[in-house]
């Protein structure tokens, strides 16, 4: 399962790199909640997202406010039922024109072959200070 789960992901973020935002909502329970660290009000993709509207809301917020340069998932580990991915991105913060990078890992969590809950980690601080410059 670990390896259907991680083809899963890999597919997911090719959809999104294809703007399939609906191929990525429906990957994920009705229940799913997606969590973008940082404090939400700091940064408009920032909180956690429930359902799958909360997961749209998710992406027009990204979409609102992210212009991507480089979105790079590079590696890929999974235990059970979760994948874990490491990857690194590159955007313009479109509301100051401010450039942004950083790492990121993202923890998806499965529940009967679809996504149940999302995880991010990335360095939060960067993408405030750009956004608020």
């Amino acid at each position: 399962m670990s390896e259907a789960n991680i083809a899963t992901v890999q597919s997911l973020y090719a959809a999104f790199g294809r703007g399939e935002i609906d191929t990525i909502i429906n990957g994920c329970t009705s229940d799913v909640i997606w969590t973008s660290g940082g404090q939400e009000g700091d940064f408009p993709p920032f909180g956690t997202f429930k359902s799958q509207a909360g997961v749209r809301d998710f992406f027009r917020a990204v979409s609102d406010t992210l212009e991507f340069k480089e979105f790079s998932p590079r590696e890929f580990y999974a235990d059970r039922d979760k994948v874990f991915v490491l990857g690194r991105y590159a955007m313009v913060i479109k509301k100051t024109r401010r450039p942004v990078a950083s790492e990121w890992v993202h923890i998806f969590t499965f529940r009967g072959g679809r996504i149940s809950e999302f995880l991010e980690f990335a360095d939060t601080a960067t993408f405030v200070a750009a956004y608020r410059a």
